[in-house]
């Protein structure tokens, strides 16, 4: 036996095997929020770039619902900073007993520091952990915070969370000037795009003054070329709410239905609840529920408690009213939706979220507070209003009606299991992959882009559906009319989760679903269209992130055999540049501004020739491309530009698509000529 053969070999370690106490990292202060930002914020892209603002505001707003803030006021500075400043009671500037300094440095620099734990503090506040300000502070480049109180101006400056010295008085003010300043400029080590959107910032404070009635609220945008400003102030509170959601949406009745009451939840806490609503003419229901100010997406207890006492209550009063015939058709709940536009908003001090976003609240008590309430003054208000009323009713008579023509209709788009191809379209290309969250829906404008996107896909996890033209306009139908469409049945039946309420995310068959249409007029028309459809009838595939907007380029442009594709014309703008001067570096040249120059017809239709012998063509639409050119530009994971569509504001985005694809036709007329971007000569 050769000798040391029974002998244990020493274990080969591979590095980083050894785990002790020296490997483990305490991140302290605001380090965590740093390292790990998209857990405090959301993400790190434009929308978590806004939510820093909503985090600020808010503590406002919490000030304002105590009683003692009447002024809030948002700036956008010129240097891209933002600006928000209230006239609350000012965050407290003493030594805090047990961090043994000032108060406003623990609020700015400990992450679940503040006032909202304590409830003789704030009986309500729309902050859920108590993290806002400080994850703010910890996210910025820098950041200063005024203070006035006691007669003085308290200052103290942040660098990336760290504080740049003590609290202090800089300067006195008026004895009965009471407020809070805090200015901060987001850091670019976080945030690529730090460029803020006046429009996304004035449609939250619009949404925050609809909530709080008492409260004025202020944009202004200071930066050069963008000079604006708005200010909200709703006396009427959610009822104007509910008028502004509707303004482009014929009521059918004269007066909206407005319900407010109070009692105590199970620990003997107040809990305060509101909500207002009218009928249009639609077919649509668009409930928008609130706790504390924070848009709560998945609903919960507070709006099961509003749509039980609605249908109960006007079944009742349409039975008691003979409204109804005996032996006649029944009305149920959804036919009490159709066309119902509702703000609800309860001030709740305890409340329990739950669900996937955390925008469900789960307080069980909730629902039979709402439910009394609305109950109790909904029958009153039906007995003052008995024209409204019968209006109501004979809509809802109407709506149960159409649901028996729609039940037949539905069945069509309803399928024995979601992954089966058996009974997909004729139409549909679809992909060898059958797990959904590898799986990718391209829905082209038309034939011809449709077969070169069938040839230049990956088969193993793309599918294509070709739709032929623009679909119904599905902001006019009923959903028995909508699916008598056969580009829309093709649609629901390819996706194959169903429509409206029958709609199942659990049968979702493409992971992303991507609208790919022409850059031009009518293939906006189409996306439009299109998006009016997700979002009626299968929001959900909008709100789990499912839903993306193809990015095919406007021009290619060749030099040789060089090739290149630009998006816009911004992009061929530079890629002209880029080419011009890196023809002058290889000529030894010295790299001076190139001058922009003018293109010349080249001859052929939609070809221009920049000096140079620069040949740019312009894509007029999908099928011109070959099925090489669309795979590399606009289908291929690895180099395509894909939009994926969001909602950041459902009242607004319900306003939105009532304005581009409703009847009235002024409010359309207004959004375009706000939002037009009008063609510029741009020279190369």
């Amino acid at each position: 036996m050769a000798k040391g053969k029974n002998k244990e070999e020493p274990v080969k370690k591979s590095p980083g095997a050894e785990y002790n106490a020296d490997h483990i990292t305490v991140l302290k202060g605001l380090d965590p929020v740093r390292q790990r930002p998209a857990m405090y914020i959301g993400d790190v892209s434009v929308r978590g770039l806004h939510h820093l603002v909503y985090e600020v505001v808010d503590n406002s707003i919490d000030e304002a619902l105590a009683g003692y803030a009447k002024n809030i006021s948002v700036s956008i500075n010129k240097d891209g900073s933002i600006t928000v400043i209230d006239d609350g009671r000012g965050i407290p500037t003493d030594i805090h007993p047990e961090e043994k300094r000032s108060a406003l440095e623990v609020v700015m620099t400990v992450l679940h520091a503040g006032g909202k734990f304590d409830k003789n503090t704030y009986k309500v506040s729309g902050g859920l952990h108590g993290v806002g300000v400080s994850v703010v502070n910890a996210l910025s480049e820098w950041l200063e915070v005024e203070v006035y109180r006691d007669g003085k101006i308290w200052f103290q400056k942040y660098v990336r969370g760290k504080p740049q010295g003590v609290v202090k008085p800089i300067g006195k003010s008026d004895p009965k000037k009471t407020g809070t300043k805090v200015s901060f400029l987001p850091d670019g080590q976080i945030f690529k795009n730090r460029v803020y959107k006046f429009e996304t910032l004035a449609e939250r404070l619009r949404e925050l003054a609809f909530l709080n009635p008492s409260v004025k609220l202020r944009i202004v945008d200071l930066r050069e070329d963008q000079e604006q400003e708005e200010e909200f102030f709703f006396k009427g509170g959610i009822v104007e709410f509910v008028k502004y959601i509707d303004s482009t949406r014929p009521s059918i009745m004269k007066k909206a239905v407005f319900a407010k009451g109070s009692d105590k939840d199970e620990g003997g806490r107040p809990v305060e609840a509101e909500v207002a609503f009218q009928y249009n003419d639609q077919y649509n229901e668009n409930v928008f529920s609130y706790v504390n100010n924070i848009n709560t997406l998945e609903g919960g207890t507070h709006l099961v408690g509003f749509r039980t006492a609605l249908t109960r209550t006007l079944n009742t009063y349409a039975s008691k009213n003979n409204l109804v015939k005996e032996n006649g058709i029944q009305l149920t709940g959804d036919d009490f939706r159709e066309g119902l536009t509702a703000v609800l908003s309860v001030k709740v001090q305890e409340p329990q979220f739950e669900g996937q976003t955390k925008t469900k609240l789960g307080n069980s008590e909730i629902k039979g507070i709402v439910e009394a309430i609305v109950s109790e003054q909904l029958g009153i208000w039906l007995d003052e209003n008995p024209g409204d009323a019968r209006r109501i009713i004979d809509k809802c008579l109407r709506a149960a009606e159409a649901r028996e023509a729609s039940r037949k209709a539905r069945d069509l788009t309803r399928r024995k299991s979601a992954l089966e191809s058996s009974s997909l379209p004729g139409k549909l290309a679809d992909c060898s992959i059958n797990d959904p969250d590898h799986c990718e829906l391209y829905i082209v404008e038309g034939d011809s882009a449709g077969g070169s996107a069938k040839q230049g896909r990956d088969r193993r996890f793309q599918a294509i559906l070709p739709i032929k033209g623009k679909i119904l306009n599905v902001e006019k139908a009923r959903l028995h009319k909508i699916l008598e469409n056969e580009e829309i049945r093709c649609i629901f039946t390819a996706i194959g989760a169903g429509a409206g309420e029958d709609f199942d995310p659990a049968k979702i068959r493409y992971g992303k679903i991507i609208i790919m249409c022409d850059a031009d007029v009518d293939g906006s028309h189409i996306r439009t269209l299109l998006l009016t459809l997700f979002f009626r009838y299968m929001k959900q595939l909008i709100e789990l992130g499912h839903v993306y907007i193809a990015q095919p380029p406007l021009f290619k442009l060749k030099k040789g055999k060089q090739e290149f594709y630009a998006f816009d014309e911004e992009e061929r703008l530079e890629i002209v540049k880029r080419i011009k001067s890196e023809k002058k570096k290889d000529a030894k040249e010295d790299a001076e501004p190139v001058e922009p120059v003018e293109l010349v017809p080249a001859g052929e239709d939609g070809v221009l020739v920049a000096p140079g012998g620069i040949i740019i063509s312009r894509f007029k639409g999908l099928g011109e491309m070959n099925p090489e050119q669309l795979w590399s530009t606009t289908m291929n994971p690895e180099t395509r530009t894909v939009l994926q569509v969001s909602i950041d504001n459902a009242a607004d985005a319900d306003r939105t698509f009532s304005i581009l694809m409703g009847d009235e036709v002024e409010p359309r007329r207004d959004f375009i000529e706000k939002n037009a971007k009008y063609v510029r000569n741009l020279d190369v």
